[in-house]
């Protein structure tokens, strides 16, 4: 038996990175998978590889109202519910405040903070319809300090806590936990939208981070199914930090 024997759960971003990872576990342990990204060519591949019984892929922009509304169609007449989201999908760009021009600030809020805002309004209804479920928000490290080089995506991830907090306590009544994975520096296309060899940064992660590497997408996925799943049955409204100890404080040593 997995632990999702018997969930619907829409992936948001789940062509590559997190998402894909997340998908993977969580056909893996049983569920039946909505696939949705803008990304439809490894969308469509990835599902094809997990067979039309597990999953299906749905394309779909988070900044569009009218696709989440198909998505929800989709899933409704393959799979019959939905009873959990991950909202994963999101964008990074690096650039200091006084640089960002208005319409990058834009975009980023309207992928990662409104796109999750769409996500919650749209699905949290159906969840409610099959009898309660999960919501797992993504944000971030940047979500819960500061971090130079990248003002309007922190402030999208501190966004993202605030709705993760009020979403808890208005569906809670509703059967629906709500939850945000905060990951550190994972090695996502994401993150690494040049491709960089992992071993030219090595040292760096080394340097920042206590554990000594940056992060695998499959250990964020764990994280999600985690609280995707009944062993995180009494936890609701809370961030959950995945950084190797990064945001614990600085070490000289």
């Amino acid at each position: 038996m997995g632990t999702l024997d018997g969930r619907v759960v829409l992936v948001t971003g789940a062509a590559r990175g997190q998402g894909e990872q997340e998908a993977r576990l969580f056909a893996a342990e049983g569920a039946r998978v909505v696939l949705a990204d803008v990304l439809d060519d490894a969308g469509a591949t990835l599902a094809k590889e997990l067979g039309e019984e597990r999953a299906v892929y749905v394309h779909l922009d988070v900044t569009r109202e009218d696709d989440w509304a198909a998505a929800v169609t989709v899933a409704r007449e393959r799979f019959g519910k939905i009873d959990g989201l991950v909202n994963n999908a999101g964008i990074l760009r690096f650039n200091e405040l006084l640089s960002t021009p208005l319409e990058e600030f834009q975009a980023i809020v309207s992928v990662n903070q409104t796109g999750c805002f769409l996500g919650i309004r749209t699905v949290a209804p159906e969840i409610a319809a099959a009898g309660g479920g999960t919501i797992v928000n993504t944000a971030s490290y940047t979500g819960l300090t500061g971090m130079a080089g990248v003002g309007a995506y922190a402030a999208s991830k501190h966004a993202v806590l605030g709705l993760t907090r009020v979403a808890a306590l208005e569906l809670a009544a509703k059967g629906i936990r709500v939850n945000a994975v905060c990951p550190g520096a994972i090695d996502t296309p994401m993150s690494n939208p040049e491709g960089v060899d992992p071993a030219a940064t090595a040292e760096l992660y080394r340097r920042l981070v206590p554990l000594g590497r940056i992060g695998r997408p499959d250990e964020v996925a764990a994280l999600a199914l985690f609280l995707t799943g009944e062993d995180s049955a009494y936890i609701t409204g809370q961030p959950f930090v995945i950084d190797g100890g990064w945001l614990a404080g600085v070490s000289l040593f």
